[in-house]
């Protein structure tokens, strides 16, 4: 095993460049949850990449940007504490968008990070012409130095081998790897369940709501006798007009959630799964630290 590399890459970017998406591409299972809307990702989680010669660990974050609330605020802190202890950071921008401020703003807070090696992953190759994936390659190298530039497609999964060998050389050597053979993530059951009914309440709802949700887990109990599990869950919102909103008329858009979310957290579980949400207003959560750290930020 002299040979053998492990250790720790984060991708970062402006929030929705795909770098979720990227991760569980890689992990070849879902570790991090999707969505369209900002402020997906809230917490660092790790997905693990096994491969014969070494050990990839990467670590999703949530997307930098310019805090608006107490949670933008630990948000933020969360990306840079993780940033100063990873081996490799990917900075992710999409090639069918032309490099902007934000992702300029990225680009100078990675000189705060002088001990991880920098790799640029231009993503969505397949959603752009050849033309514009060439023009978004020489602007990404102008930025700086890279020790690779990869374009490629997470959704089409072109070149991410490419980026795995990449990001694999730049690791350390390691005497042996960091997780177990089998693991996939270090997520606890419950973070796993409460992201996947986050994520099937993100889709369809209005612009300003997806800051304001968050999902906490009472009770996940077996049923002995019968192949369910019985899964509680607690949806939080700021305001009694959003949990109008998310209950919609009559709870159809609640049973709407609750079809989706199931889906995954039955596959996750390997069970029937009888889910029951029940949403509540924490008023201004985001804002208040108390309530913060009830809701585990």
């Amino acid at each position: 095993m002299n040979d053998f590399h492990a250790g720790f890459a984060s991708f970062v970017g402006r929030p929705n460049v795909g770098k979720s998406t990227l991760t569980n591409a890689l992990v070849g299972e879902k570790v991090a949850i999707t969505s369209s809307k900002p402020q997906t990702t809230r917490r660092a989680i790790r997905g693990i990449v096994h491969q014969k010669n070494g050990q990839l660990i990467l670590v999703d974050t949530p997307g930098i940007h310019r805090p608006r609330t107490l949670l933008g605020e630990r948000l933020n802190s969360l990306v840079q504490s993780t940033l100063g202890d990873v081996d490799v950071i990917g900075f992710c921008v999409p090639a069918d968008e032309k490099i902007g401020p934000g992702d300029r703003f990225i680009n100078e807070q990675l000189d705060e990070y002088p001990r991880a090696k920098k790799v640029a992953i231009v993503t969505k190759i397949d959603a752009a012409s050849k033309a514009a994936v060439a023009e978004q390659l020489l602007a990404v190298s102008a930025l700086r130095e890279w020790e690779a530039i990869v374009p490629l497609s997470a959704t089409s999964r072109i070149q991410l081998d490419t980026l795995t060998t990449e990001l694999m050389r730049l690791l350390p050597l390691s005497p042996a790897p960091l997780y177990p053979s089998d693991a996939v993530t270090d997520e606890g059951l419950e973070d796993r369940i409460s992201e996947y009914i986050r994520e099937a309440v993100l889709e369809g709802v209005e612009d300003e709501l997806p800051h304001s949700l968050a999902v906490t887990i009472d009770d996940i109990i077996e049923r002995d006798d019968k192949d369910l599990v019985e899964v509680y869950a607690n949806l939080f919102v700021e305001r009694d007009s959003q949990k109008a909103i998310v209950i919609g008329k009559g709870g159809s858009r609640i049973r709407e959630v609750g079809a989706t979310a199931r889906k995954p957290i039955e596959e996750l579980l390997g069970k029937h799964v009888f889910l029951s949400i029940r949403v509540k207003v924490a008023k201004d959560w985001q804002r208040d630290p108390k309530q913060l750290g009830r809701l585990g930020f």
